[in-house]
Parts: C-alpha cells; sequence; structure tokens
C-alpha cells in the first residue's frame, strides 16, 4: 500500500502544490465512489498554495474515477488555463467556484456536485430540516439560492455569494449542492455529512407520519458541541479514507 507522496514532485511543482494535487485527485475518487459524479460534469477546486488567483480544476471531459494529481489543470480565476494550453476546462462550470473563492478566503476547497440526495432536498420548499445529527453540523448554517437557469451571470453570482455568506454549504434549488472547505478533507467530510443528512431526510419522509425534530435548544447546542474549537475537520477522516483508496488503487497519486 503506498501512504506516501513521492520523494520529490514533478519538475516546476512545488511540495505544497503536489500536496494538495493529491488530495484533490483523491476527493474526486471518492466522489466517484459515492456515486457523487454526474457523468463529466461538476467540479471541485482548490486553490494553489502560494499562487495567489491560481487554482487546480479537474480536465473536462475526464471522469472522477480517472482524475490523478497530475492531470488536475491551473487555471485562474477566470478559467484560463495556466500552462499545458493542451488542456481543457469547462469554464462555464467553474464560474460557481470562481465567485466562491474570490469573495472567501476561507474557501481553499470548493465542491458542487449534483448529488441526488442534496438535489431532491433542494427541491423541497423546507429545504434541510434538523432531523438528524448529521442535519445539525449545518443548523442555521445552510445558505439556499434559487434556480435561475444554466448560465451563472455576474448578478447571479453576486446574489448567490450573498446568499451563501459565511455559510460551509448551501442547497442551489433544483440544481444540487456547494460546500467549501479551508482543506479538501474539510469539504469532502461537509459534503458526506450534507449527503447522509439529506439522505435522512428523505427516508424519514417517505414513512409517512409526523417527524420528530429536536427543540430549538437542542439543536443549537448540538451544533456548538459538532462544531467543536472551529478548527478545519477531517483531520481524523482524511488518513483513513486515503487508506481506502490505497487499498483499491494509489493511481490517483501519480
Amino acid at each position: 500500500m503506498n501512504n506516501s507522496l513521492p520523494a520529490s514532485p514533478p519538475a516546476g511543482i512545488s511540495p505544497a502544490e503536489w500536496q494538495v494535487r493529491v488530495d484533490l485527485a483523491a476527493c474526486y475518487r471518492l466522489c466517484a465512489l459515492k456515486n457523487w459524479d454526474d457523468l463529466i460534469y461538476t467540479h471541485i477546486s482548490a486553490t494553489v498554495p502560494g499562487e495567489e488567483g491560481r487554482f487546480l480544476i479537474n480536465p473536462f471531459g475526464w471522469r472522477f474515477d480517472e482524475i490523478t494529481a497530475s492531470s488536475l489543470v491551473k487555471i485562474d480565476i477566470h478559467g484560463n488555463i495556466i500552462g499545458d494550453q493542451s488542456a481543457r476546462v469547462n469554464v462555464t462550470g467553474f464560474a460557481i467556484h470562481g465567485a466562491v473563492h474570490a469573495a472567501r478566503k476561507d474557501a481553499m476547497c470548493v465542491m458542487h456536485l449534483h448529488n441526488e440526495n442534496g438535489v431532491a432536498i433542494g427541491m423541497q420548499k423546507g429545504g434541510l430540516l434538523p432531523l438528524s445529527q448529521h442535519a445539525l453540523r449545518f443548523y442555521e448554517q445552510m445558505g439556499y439560492h434559487d434556480y435561475e437557469g444554466l448560465a451563472l451571470s455576474a448578478a447571479e453570482q453576486t446574489r448567490l455569494i450573498e446568499r451563501l455568506g459565511d455559510y460551509p454549504a448551501m442547497l442551489l434549488r433544483n440544481h444540487g449542492t456547494l460546500v467549501s472547505g479551508r482543506t479538501v478533507a474539510e469539504a469532502y467530510v461537509l459534503m458526506d455529512t450534507l449527503d447522509k443528512a439529506c439522505s435522512f431526510q428523505l427516508k424519514a419522509q417517505s414513512g409517512g407520519g409526523p417527524l420528530n425534530i429536536p427543540s430549538p435548544e437542542v439543536c443549537a447546542k448540538t451544533y456548538k458541541e459538532l462544531l467543536g474549537d472551529g478548527s478545519p475537520e477531517g483531520v481524523l477522516e482524511w488518513p483513513a479514507l486515503l487508506h481506502k483508496l490505497d487499498a483499491i488503487s494509489p493511481s490517483y497519486r501519480d
């Protein structure tokens, strides 16, 4: 099992950038295992350490389960490719990511997915309800953005950012989910928590009958307990998730 990075990153790539590349490639692979990919659509982006205004994203046309550290494409805030011009990226798809990265300096990693559970809950007027412990991680910490069509105009970007505010997550109505993290690991763990919360709600609703919602006092108390000291989440989970990938195939590290 390969649990270490190469002795030295490829030429022209700093050790810090290579670490982010490996983590981001792992995130894509983990999402594929969860069936969170949507053919070749949706994206996960991450900032390049030490290079302001530079980001890493998947090459357009590749499946999530094909992504490797070296295949990730470096772009600027407008989606222009930095370096290898033979690569291809979905500039329109990066519009949401670019808006969040520009507005939120803490958004090191931005995940926008069309995962089924999140899309379904985003269709509901009430959105995510405080029904499960997983949902309480986002108690009063969830943004909502109404569907306005495929293209994301500058005006809509402004509205989306205003509705996201300082929240870690957002449901894009009739569209998908959005999560930002201070690390790739945090973004993945938050998305995993959100997806499970949405899944639990859908299953509870399918059973019929009244639903039991904890009191506002208990919800607020639990949220604070789950948040802890506010440190980035995923520190404990990420090594275990990488071990899982390494056992399946360590090729994401290439």
